[in-house]
């Protein structure tokens, strides 16, 4: 997610994501997620880039432990808050560099999972690979990494169009284009990139999801764009005009 307290302010809270983007943690989203997780009574978890806690809730009873990690403290603050335990806890850890983390990646976890989050975190090219396998050393032999993520076309529409509105205020094509806060890949480099760390891959799926946004007051397109758009890189605002999303 967003910014841990060394980098740029951290937009992100558990109020302003229930309001844009709860529906990342309905059923319809989470449920083959949880499924393939198939999470067991001993199992040791670690989530990544678990936000507020909520998603980790839905299998937290089934399990022996879990850390979740995630570069935003408001986030953290609050699944601490609400969900912290004996057998959870949640720490900040800027996830572009887990390898960094010699107490996690530590061969230890018998599955990671993550869900909505990476997309953010394999957007920075310079640390894609170094992250996934930090992943991949954070598995016991034989260990499981489950996750799910914005895929290659994802949001194109809303992309194309903030893009465009950049443009239309002054804002250079191709920086406009680099604003995009997010990585999409296909599934082909998915699997790829996984392979090649040595991951053996059973499954990598790219789903059709059509999703409602929010209806919260607050919420909607506009929340959702608000939201989203606070962590886009290399924008900065000109004397006089608004070049905020």
């Amino acid at each position: 997610m967003a910014s841990n307290t060394e980098g740029p302010k951290d937009h992100w809270s558990a109020e302003a994501y229930s309001a844009s983007a709860s529906f990342v943690h309905s059923a319809k989203i989470t449920g083959k997620l949880l499924t393939s997780l198939d999470p067991k009574p001993t199992d040791k978890v670690l989530d990544v880039g678990c936000g507020d806690g909520k998603f980790t809730a839905n299998f937290l009873p089934a399990i022996e432990s879990v850390l979740g990690i995630d570069s935003s403290a408001s986030m953290i603050e609050s699944a601490n808050k609400d969900y912290a335990s004996p057998k959870a806890s949640f720490r900040v850890v800027d996830c572009r560099y887990l390898e960094k983390e010699a107490s996690i990646v530590n061969g230890s976890w018998d599955k990671v999972i993550s869900n909505a989050a990476l997309h953010w975190i394999l957007r920075d090219e310079s640390t894609r690979m170094s992250t996934l396998r930090a992943i991949y050393g954070c598995l016991k032999p034989g260990g499981t990494y489950v996750f799910e993520m914005g895929g290659h076309g994802n949001v194109a529409e809303v992309k194309t169009a903030l893009v465009c509105a950049l443009v239309q205020q002054g804002i250079p094509v191709k920086q406009a284009n680099e604003t995009s806060p997010w990585f999409f890949p296909s599934d082909t480099w998915m699997r790829n990139a996984l392979e090649e760390i040595g991951f053996k891959v059973e499954n990598v799926e790219l789903e059709y999801r059509p999703t409602k946004l929010t209806t919260d007051a607050k919420g909607g397109l506009e929340g959702w764009v608000r939201l989203m758009g606070a962590h886009a890189p290399g924008l900065r605002c000109a004397p006089g005009r608004d070049n905020s999303w």
